[in-house]
Formats: C-alpha cells, structure tokens, sequence
C-alpha cells in the first residue's frame, strides 16, 4: 500500500469511526486505536501537504475567522406556521385534504429547539454550511460546522445535495458548559439553545470545536430530475444511508389522528430526552401533494409545528423571598419545593408584587400551580385551596427594605413598593449587573459574582467604575486568570462606544426601558438633547406619557446622576449618536410591534423600521402607521383594532420591506 492508499484508508476508517460513535451512538473500537489512526493521518498530511483534502478528519480541529460573509441560499429556508391544539391540527388537515381532494399520510417529527442549517455536498463532499438568516440570506459558518462530528466531511455516496439540520447541544453538555464557565468567571447561557448559538458564532472555530454540538437531519433536497425518492419517510431513510444522522423519535401515520396521538405521546415523554424540543413538526408525507399544495409568502401549506402548551405543575411555597432591584423596586419571589417543569428543574418563580400575593392569597406552606411566561420565566399562576390553606397565617408585606432596611415608598399610586434609600447597596449593585447586562451595555465576560466581589472590595460602586479597572485589578478576583481578565477588560473597553440608545438603556432611568430609550433616540438624537428637553418636549413625543417624560426630565435634573455621566465620559465612553438610516421610505411613520414573528426578531424588525427612516413605538395611539402583528399578539392588536390603525401580517410587512 502506497502513502497515498494509506491516506485514503485512513480517512475512509476515521469518518467510518466518526459515523458509528457520533451517529449510531455504537463506537466499534476503543478511543486508544482511533487516536492512533488520527495522528499517523495527521503526521502524513504534515510530510504530504498535498495529501490534505477537505473531508480529511483532520480538518474539524478549527481555526480563526475575521468574520462571517453573507451567503444567498440557493434554496429558500422557509419557516413554519403553528398549531397549538387538537382543534388547529384538524383545520389543518381539513384545508389541506379538500385542496389535494384525498387523504394524506403524515410524518411527525420532534421540533429541536437548536438553529436551523442548511448544507451543501458536492459529490459527497461536505462543501459549505451556512446559517437559516432570514430564509433568503444566511451567513457561511462552514468552518465551525465542520468541528462537529455528527456533520459527515464525506457521504457514502458522491451525490450532489443540500440538507437542512437543526444544531443543538445535548443538555448534560449545557450543565457541563456553565458550570465551567461559572468557575472560569465567563459568560453564563440562558438555555441549550443560547449556548449552541454561541458557540456557532465563534470567530475561533477551535472554541466551537470544543464545545460538545450535534445535528439532526431532517430534510434533502435532491437535484433536479432525480425522481427515484417520492416521499419525505424515504428521503429520511436516505440521508441515513448517505451518514447523516436523523431523529429517531419519528413516525409516519395515516391520518391526522395519528398525529394527534404522537403529539399527546411526547408531551411530557420529551422532559426524558438529553436534548431540547418544543413542539412537533407535521409534514405530508408524499411530495407529489406536497407540490400540488405549495407554499405562501413564508411558509409550506404541507406542514405544521404543533407547539407543545406551556406546563403548569404544583409544587409546595416554602416562603418568599424580597428582592431590590436596579430602580429599587421591591420583587418578591416564592421559594418551592424543587419540581420539574418544561424540562429543568425549577425552585423560584415570580410573584411580581404584593398586590398580586394578596389577589392569589398566597400563604407560606400552600401549594402552589405554577407554569413558566413564554416558557421561560417560572411565575405562580394559582393557589391549591385545601383547609389547610386558610389555617395558615395571611401574608403580611414587609414596611422596611430587606438589605438597607429603609422604610419602603409607593410612588405615583404605583402597585409596586420601592426602597427609599437612593444608596441601597442592592440597588447598587443591581443597576451595575443591569450595565453590563446584553440590552444594556452588552459587556461580556462579568457576571453577577464578579459584580458583588467588586463591589464588596470597593472598587466598583457606579457604571463609571467599571472604566477605571486594569487587568491586575481583575486578578484579584476569586478564580480570575490572566485570559478571563484579559477577556473582561477588553469587554469593558469596546463598550465605550455603544449607541446612544444603549447607553440610555444602561443608565436605569425608571420607566425607561430599551423600547423607551429608541424613541428618545429617534426622536431627540443626541444626549444633549434628550438631557435638556423639558417634560412638555418629552411628553408630546409619541409613546413617551407624562409619567415617563416625569421620570426622565428628573433623571437629568439630579446633580448624582449627571456627576456620574460626567465621570463615564471622562473615562473615555462616548456614545455613538449616529443613525443608520440608509433610505427615508418610512420617514414620518411610526410602527408598533406585537406578537412573535418568526423571519426574525421584533430588534431586528424595529432597526430594519429605522433604517428606512421610521420609528417604532411601545404602545398604539391614533397617531400609529401600521401595527406588525406577529404570533399571538398582545392588547395592542385589539387597540389597533378599536383605534381604526391599520395591522400587516408578517407577510405584508416582508414585502413592505423588500423581504417578502
């Protein structure tokens, strides 16, 4: 055997390896013999540059990007139209059998909560993975995607393809991933879906190559002319053979009926599985209908995600704790027995305020129903009123702040309690949490652990303080090494020129959130003018009440707050105030966003709004343009309704914008 046979049968045996561990989850040699043969391949690529090619095993070690470039889909990634009930599956499936005139076999897949991929093969070898973006344009991550190994650098036939996968990370790797970057004093993720969008979008793909990714195929496109596949079961069977690896939990059934049982089937079954999923995806099975029904503007009318019901669970309240937060603002928080819901383990829910205790007539030792808002937040929903529960003292609210013990305030007429010492230390350390926070000041790498050593050794007692730290002083926190204080200082420097809306965001401003912060900014543009307009200038922009124009024009009348500004820009933080209007198309109208789109995110849709010289607003008036209304939208679409204003779909607001 030559050197080059060699190669071949090594590459060949290392992605054969690669297939059974990553794929069939069935490793058939010890982890010794296959690093053996990875580093003879590696050595021989060494000697032999010219033996290197791009489905060699050796090639998903990683390397360094200076960004991502745009990549145009040859074949549009389209997203998917929702059910949430028996009653939505069956109008579905009535729509689509009177259409096609016959009954339709279906195909019930689970709905990975990762990122949707799409792949391309050119005669078998992998040769570009690029991200879902708008469906339309995505960006080319392929060199990340070839550190995972349950991506195949080389298929098992040489045919020309695109797949679409989902990438997700398996959650004992997420609890593994935090619970390292918690010691390393690193960014901490929100869930299994933020930590696999994280690591993809790693410049340094030798970072992503470390993080423990996967993917499930779940559809082919063939090339044209090739009609040997007619259904999507057999495509799945396909790209099985081809190495992909597939879902297992699928199933084809006959009727709507069947996928109703597979949707009751793994309603609480998919709380088991190592991975995250919200839902089932129902397609038709045979692509002749799937055809013959077609597409709208942003969706396939051949399939369906069925998305699972928020869960609710009782579980016992064994107290309430009080929280303070950034504008002193008092929280309190039930404290439960440990319980699953929604598939993590949940010990804290919201109560939202005193008002609310006292209308659920929640008592300490009660059990309580509690589901997760938006499946994320944990919050009490009811009280389970068994006799014990009246034999149980009423809750009375505390009159002091837990940490300062000030007495406690109501403003305005306001349900909400507030702390009234102005220099609470939890309040401190809240609005410095809160700086550093993604919707704030985005300031990577400082947690709330690093927040509370610094503050507890003085060196940081306001946002300005954060501008004054070197990268000894980080060292001098508890399990801060050179790289992670690199890392922090670093982050605290780039955040010097934020946008102006973002460091408005940042400062705290009660009532002021980032919706509020981008109407001062479109409206007023520079910090003078949003520090020197009147209440009567504030309170005639649109979305901005008296209330909020109270609480800002006050902001910036107090002589701590402006010391503090003064302090942060002579630090070096300078606030970028220029726009990114690239057209005046929009210019003199106001848009309002509600509900979730599914094309993008509702910042995403708002700076698109911007850039073609409109605004957004936080609330509806006669004064609206168009309201968006995405999935599930709020009060504002039924205000928009009374009001006469007029509502676009996501569709027609894709199309407004060039997008559709």
């Amino acid at each position: 055997m030559d050197i080059k046979e060699r190669v071949e049968y090594l590459k060949d045996e290392l992605n054969k390896h690669n297939y059974n561990y990553y794929v069939l989850d069935n490793p058939t040699i010890s982890d010794y013999e296959y690093d053996m043969m990875f580093s003879e391949l590696k050595e021989i690529e060494k000697e032999h540059p010219e033996l290197k090619t791009p489905d060699s095993p050796t090639q998903r070690v990683g390397s360094i990007s200076t960004g991502f470039e745009e990549y145009r889909h040859e074949h549009r990634l389209y997203s998917l139209d929702n059910s949430y009930n028996t009653e939505d599956l069956n109008k579905w499936y009535e729509r689509i059998t009177k259409e096609c005139g016959r009954k339709l076999d279906l195909v019930c897949e689970l709905k990975i909560d990762g990122l949707a991929i799409a792949l391309n093969y050119k005669k078998g070898i992998f040769t570009t993975g690029v991200t879902r973006g708008n469906g339309i344009i995505g960006e080319n991550i392929t060199q990340n995607l070839k550190t995972i190994k349950a991506i195949p650098l080389k298929l098992f036939e040489p045919v020309d393809i695109d797949v679409r996968g989902e990438i997700y990370m398996p959650i004992t790797s997420f609890n593994k991933l935090n619970e390292e970057n918690l010691k390393n004093g690193e960014k901490i993720f929100a869930n299994p879906r933020n930590a696999a969008a994280g690591s993809l979008r790693q410049l340094d793909s030798t970072i992503t190559a470390k993080r423990d990714l996967s993917m499930f195929t779940y559809t082919v496109i063939m090339p044209d002319g090739n009609n040997t596949i007619k259904t999507h079961w057999d495509s799945l069977q396909y790209i099985q053979k081809l190495g992909f690896k597939t879902n297992p939990n699928i199933r084809r059934v006959k009727d709507v009926a069947g996928a109703v049982q597979f949707c009751k089937d793994w309603a609480t079954k998919r709380f088991e599985l190592n991975y995250a999923t919200d839902g089932v995806v129902i397609k038709v099975n045979d692509f002749a209908a799937q055809n013959e029904l077609g597409y709208t503007a942003r969706a396939p009318k051949w399939a369906t995600a069925f998305k699972f019901p928020p869960e609710e669970i009782s579980t016992k309240l064994e107290g309430i704790e009080i929280g303070v937060g950034k504008t002193g603002a008092i929280t309190p928080v039930a404290v439960l027995t440990p319980v699953l819901l929604a598939g993590s383990t949940v010990s804290r829910a919201s109560l939202h305020n005193f008002d609310e205790i006292d209308r659920l007539d929640v008592r300490i030792g009660d059990n309580v129903f509690i589901k997760k808002a938006a499946e994320i937040i944990p919050k009490v929903v009811k009280v389970v009123e068994d006799e014990e529960h009246y034999s149980r003292p009423k809750y009375i609210p505390p009159t002091e702040c837990p940490v300062c013990h000030s007495p406690l305030e109501y403003k305005d007429g306001e349900v909400v309690a507030y702390c009234s010492n102005r220099n609470c230390p939890a309040i401190a350390k809240a609005r410095l949490e809160y700086w550093v926070s993604k919707e704030a000041m985005d300031i990577d790498y400082i947690g709330p652990s690093n927040i509370e050593q610094l503050y507890n050794m003085n060196m940081v007692k306001t946002p300005a303080d954060f501008y004054k730290l070197t990268m000894q002083d980080f060292m001098m926190l508890d399990l801060v090494k050179e790289k992670s204080a690199f890392n922090m200082y670093n982050s605290i420097q780039e955040s010097k020129t934020r946008p102006l809306a973002k460091f408005i965001t940042a400062l705290s401003i009660r009532h002021v959130g980032k919706e509020t912060a981008d109407i001062l900014v479109n409206e007023l543009g520079t910090y003078e003018n949003i520090k020197n307009a009147s209440v009567e200038r504030l309170s005639n922009i649109e979305g901005i009440g008296e209330k909020i124009a109270k609480s800002v024009y006050e902001f910036f009348h107090d002589e701590t707050n402006l010391e503090m500004i003064s302090e942060l820009f002579a630090n070096g933080v300078k606030p970028q105030e220029s726009g990114t209007v690239k057209s005046n198309e929009f210019a003199g109208m106001t848009f309002v966003l509600t509900g979730t789109l599914h094309s993008m995110t509702r910042d995403d849709a708002s700076d698109k709004i911007k850039e073609r010289g409109g605004k957004t607003s936080s609330s509806v008036s006669k004064k609206t343009s168009y309201v968006v209304a995405g999935e599930n939208p709020g009060s504002k679409f039924d205000k928009a309704t009374n009001l006469g204003v007029q509502i676009l779909s996501e569709d027609e607001f894709l199309k407004m914008i060039g997008e559709g």
